[in-house]
């Protein structure tokens, strides 16, 4: 069940985008996203509902695989026109999803770029950073098969709402794609880029070993951008190796360093779990949808901080279920909420980029309003957040979501438990 059910990974697409693509042939009416005649009438990425402007910006350290590498969400001072990225910034990261799905390349490129190539992320490239409070910093963790921009839409709604996001883009080869510089030679000290795709598990591998190498990767790479960020708000400078005009050293005291989460979809949710035991400077945590598998012979009780589980009605199954409550409580808060209606593809930027038949097809939409699903994501985080991290928000008014009160919502779990382990 895990193998089918636990991705960002998008195996779930594979034969859609093979049939979809095909009965495309001969036609030459395609539809087009984003705007246009004949266009499909995408709703688009929802843009914050914070008070904040938000900008966003990207940063890379090394030059080597051992650096970082992130995109920072954050509020944005209001002034001046900047423009929207791209969503998805570079072709190699369509060819990196042909890869996980196992398909051709080009005719994965082909129609990922035709319905999305256009699609922006609604904050504003390299925006001045707003500097005047102490924000509040949330390290975001990706899903398998994902990279650092298909979750804007949590990122920046995060950002809108007064914090500081960096979106890590992991290099363990379970994002679809990523890259990092290096030298191109001892005498050549220009950098070129190195390209590093999904690796893909060969018939009959055992996967435990390598997602556990990977998710021990992962936590450290969320801990070098917390390091880096923390660096830059006590005036210390990191050379950005990406070509770029933003002043980081606005950032420079408007760091809460007493005010630190973890949050993560997925793998990413796992990744966080493991980020919180590994560094206590992280208050507490969120996991979307948590992918457990990776975790499965973690030892919970060396994990102190308050974790919020935000779970999709669709996704889960008994075992997965069973090692999140291994992490129940007396001492700590740990609540677990499942959104009726909701699938795994409730939680990436994909939700809102289809109509309601190609979201069907490649079940990017449950039965929930994306929107809805959204709000109700966003909203949860936020008060579980304020709860934890003594922010002296209105956050408060989404306390009752924690409980899993709400016309969508269900505490626990709509799974049916052994009797021993059924939640109290």
């Amino acid at each position: 069940m895990a193998h089918v059910t636990r991705l960002f990974s998008l195996h779930w697409v594979k034969q859609r985008v093979y049939s979809a693509v095909h009965s495309t042939r001969g036609n030459s009416q395609l539809p087009r996203a984003m705007g246009g005649h004949n266009s499909v009438q995408f709703s688009g990425i929802p843009q914050g509902r914070g008070p904040h402007a938000v900008g966003c910006t990207d940063f890379m350290s090394g030059p080597n695989i051992q650096g970082s590498f992130f995109r920072l969400y954050y509020p944005s001072a209001e002034v001046g026109d900047y423009e929207e990225p791209l969503w998805i910034p570079r072709k190699e990261y369509y060819l990196g999803l042909a890869d996980t799905l196992k398909l051709n390349r080009f005719v994965v490129n082909f129609f990922l770029c035709y319905y999305f190539g256009s699609v922006k992320s609604p904050a504003r490239w390299n925006a001045p950073f707003k500097p005047g409070e102490k924000y509040p910093l949330i390290i975001f963790s990706h899903g398998l098969g994902a990279f650092r921009t298909l979750y804007s839409a949590i990122c920046i709604d995060l950002a809108s709402q007064g914090f500081v996001v960096a979106a890590v883009e992991h290099r363990d080869r379970s994002a679809s794609a990523t890259y990092y510089l290096q030298e191109r030679s001892p005498s050549d000290p220009s950098l070129e880029e190195v390209w590093l795709y999904n690796k893909i598990l060969k018939p009959g591998e055992d996967e435990f070993p390598l997602r556990v190498q990977q998710v021990n990767q992962r936590a450290e790479e969320s801990l070098r951008a917390l390091d880096i960020i923390l660096d830059f708000n006590a005036g210390k400078r990191t050379a950005n190796l990406l070509p770029s005009d933003f002043d980081w050293s606005l950032l420079k005291e408007s760091i809460d360093v007493q005010r630190i989460a973890a949050v993560g979809h997925s793998f990413g949710a796992a990744t966080a779990i493991k980020s919180l035991g590994r560094d206590s400077r992280f208050r507490c945590g969120v996991a979307l949808d948590a992918w457990m598998f990776p975790l499965k012979d973690e030892i919970f009780s060396n994990i102190h901080q308050p974790v919020l589980f935000v779970n999709s009605e669709k996704f889960h199954w008994v075992n997965n279920i069973l090692i999140m409550k291994k992490m129940d409580s007396t001492s700590v808060e740990r609540k677990m909420i499942t959104i009726k209606g909701a699938v795994h593809q409730s939680f990436p930027d994909f939700t809102f980029l289809t109509g309601n038949v190609l979201g069907n097809l490649f079940k990017l939409k449950g039965e929930i309003n994306p929107y809805v699903g959204m709000d109700i994501i966003n909203h949860v985080t936020l008060a579980f957040l304020q709860r934890h991290l003594d922010l002296q928000k209105d956050f408060n008014q989404w306390d009752d979501l924690i409980d899993g009160k709400g016309e969508f919502l269900m505490p626990g779990t709509n799974l049916d438990l052994p009797p021993a382990e059924t939640p109290q």
